[in-house]
């Protein structure tokens, strides 16, 4: 496996690679091929969606070369000076290009003074420049600002793309990666391409050639098992504390992760709750999913106490806000077992 970090080795070179933002890249190819590209563009959206690779992707579509290709990190040149400097290197021709692209990301890091500067910029840019800017906290810029740029909203990508993004890199570095174990590699990605495929190469950079197990992914990430989890959720239903506590101390006497079983119990609890008051999209909340968590998620939902589930689910939402503030993690869900049992 190469060295390189496997996130920057398989970063999309061209739209058709971008998975997951069809809504962002069929805007702008469609206006790539009318030519009404904009001066700026405002993309925002989570962290690791690919908001800073569709800008340099966009930077190609436009014509621009690695040479007139600027690529600002607003974390660390966030003053005014900064952004004065910045007006007057617009003002130069591009090297080679067309255009000169400005690729600005964390943009909302910039202080007020340099908000002020960008803005003139921003109003009335030179021809041979457009800007693309990149945040993860959209409401942390001016309104001003926002309003002189063309916003796209980038979406966390759902398991079952992030699981197919996973299987692909894996095979080709080398790996065949089980269903069960891309889809726990995708579920711990938390919607983001970039912590999935750092995900998967903490788990590739451990596992011998061949197959990838699931086994070998809760190993390496510190996810409990399945069944525990199951078990966890089972005896909730039936308001046995007493099981649900055990199959929890079970997980962390594995060495589990107690915020990792607490994230999979949730995603666990809301589909099954979902599958319940929506029979008819039970097709695609078990999309992506391998055959035996298809079946224990059915059990949970058709279960004859399932309609308690949007108790149990309040009850872990409650303990994921909470788990930060105790001093043994696992206190946050053996609270949730002690409330579910005895509640009326």
């Amino acid at each position: 496996m190469s060295d390189l970090a496997l996130y920057r080795k398989y970063r999309p070179g061209a739209f058709a690679d971008v998975v997951g933002q069809d809504h962002v890249v069929d805007v702008l190819k469609g206006a790539l091929k009318q030519g009404a590209t904009a001066h700026a563009y405002l993309f925002a959206g989570p962290r690791g969606t690919g908001k800073t690779s569709i800008a340099r992707i966009l930077a190609r579509e436009l014509g621009a070369s690695p040479n007139d290709i600027y690529e600002i990190d607003a974390a660390s040149n966030r003053g005014v000076d900064e952004i004065r400097e910045l007006r007057e290197a617009v003002r130069t021709l591009p090297f080679e290009s067309p255009v000169k692209v400005y690729i600005i990301d964390e943009v909302h890091m910039l202080t007020t003074p340099a908000f002020n500067a960008l803005l003139k910029t921003l109003e009335e840019p030179p021809k041979h420049v457009v800007f693309i800017l990149a945040t993860t906290d959209l409401h942390k810029l001016p309104e001003t600002i926002v309003s002189r740029c063309q916003t796209f909203a980038f979406k966390r990508l759902n398991v079952a793309d992030l699981a197919k993004i996973a299987t692909t890199i894996a095979k080709a570095e080398g790996y065949a990666l089980e269903k069960d174990a891309a889809q726990l590699v995708a579920l711990l990605g938390e919607g983001a391409v970039r912590d999935t495929i750092g995900i998967l190469q903490k788990v590739v950079g451990s596992a011998p050639a061949g197959e990838i197990t699931r086994e070998r992914v809760e190993m390496v990430t510190g996810a409990p098992k399945a069944s525990l989890v199951h078990n966890y959720l089972q005896a909730l239903l039936v308001k046995n504390t007493e099981a649900a506590l055990k199959a929890l101390q079970t997980a962390i006497d594995d060495t589990s992760d107690v915020a990792v079983f607490l994230k999979i119990a949730l995603r666990e609890t809301r589909t099954a709750m979902l599958m319940k008051f929506a029979p008819a999209m039970k097709d695609s909340f078990l999309e992506g999913l391998s055959k035996e968590e298809a079946m224990a998620l059915e059990a949970l939902a058709g279960h004859q106490n399932a309609l308690i589930l949007p108790a149990i689910l309040k009850e872990l939402l409650a303990a994921h806000q909470a788990i930060g503030s105790y001093y043994l993690p696992q206190i946050a869900l053996e609270l949730v077992a002690v409330k579910v049992g005895t509640q009326a």
